[in-house]
């Protein structure tokens, strides 16, 4: 059965293999993003599944003004959160700015979306929402606080909503990557830390390697949501997937 789904961060790194993924399944997707030209060749490739939103996640009212008439229109099966931005800086330099731009974003964003998502899954009694968080919401990042501080809240967020929603047959589940080749990651890079650095860690960061001495793809992060939005995983719930090549030894 064809499915609807909509994800916001369609346009980069994650979220766009996400997107490209669904649509390979056929899936009928509202990508979501705040800049939405690199989202062009799925467009051409994808024509009659693709619908591109041009939006930001983290204003309330925007958000609402989209929904309201394609959730009157359309049954929306999925959702998948996507979109974040990573704002480096130890505590004493970070400016507040900052701060509330990363949460705006990666906390806020997604419950801008799961609010009005969450009573039309009430509604139709069906329904699957995978939310990205990131391993730091479980392991302090020097110089990333904001960070995983937003990624925190949004995990234990994720588990808040499952709770409200499992009764009702609704699935609620995170995915928390590793260090995956994005261009967020590679602006990690250009500000200090190095590829090496993450494989294979740092003691002055206090910062552990990963076991598969390997970054991650967008794919491979991609085939775990696609595994949690699936029949397949019809059974996982308020679970936090972590994608990480064992970077967290799961603690």
């Amino acid at each position: 059965m064809q499915k609807n789904t909509i994800i916001t961060g369609a346009a980069g790194g994650i979220g766009l293999a996400i997107c490209d993924a669904l649509l390979a399944q056929q899936h009928q997707v509202w990508a979501v993003d705040i800049d939405i030209g690199p989202l062009q060749e799925l467009a051409i490739q994808y024509p009659q599944h693709l619908h591109r939103v041009a939006l930001d996640v983290s204003d309330f009212k925007a958000v609402n003004a989209w929904l309201t008439p394609v959730l009157a229109s359309h049954r929306i099966d999925e959702l998948v959160c996507a979109a974040g931005v990573l704002q480096m800086g130890y505590v004493h330099e970070l400016s507040p700015a900052a701060w509330q731009r990363t949460f705006a974003i990666n906390t806020e964003g997604v419950f801008n979306l799961c609010q009005p998502l969450a009573a039309h899954m009430r509604a139709q009694h069906q329904g699957a929402i995978v939310i990205i968080s990131s391993n730091a919401a479980a392991t302090p990042r020097s110089n990333m606080s904001a960070y995983a501080a937003s990624k925190a809240a949004t995990t234990h967020f994720a588990r808040c909503l499952a709770l409200e929603l499992a009764p009702l047959g609704i699935r609620v589940n995170s995915v928390s990557p590793g260090s995956t080749d994005t261009p967020m990651q590679q602006s990690m890079w250009q500000m200090g830390s190095s590829k090496d650095t993450v494989i294979y860690g740092s003691a002055a960061d206090f910062r552990l390697g990963i076991p598969l001495q390997k970054i991650a793809t967008p794919a491979d992060i991609a085939q775990g949501v696609l595994f949690l939005l699936s029949d397949a995983a019809s059974h996982i719930c308020m679970h936090d997937l972590r994608i990480d090549g064992g970077a967290t030894l799961d603690a």
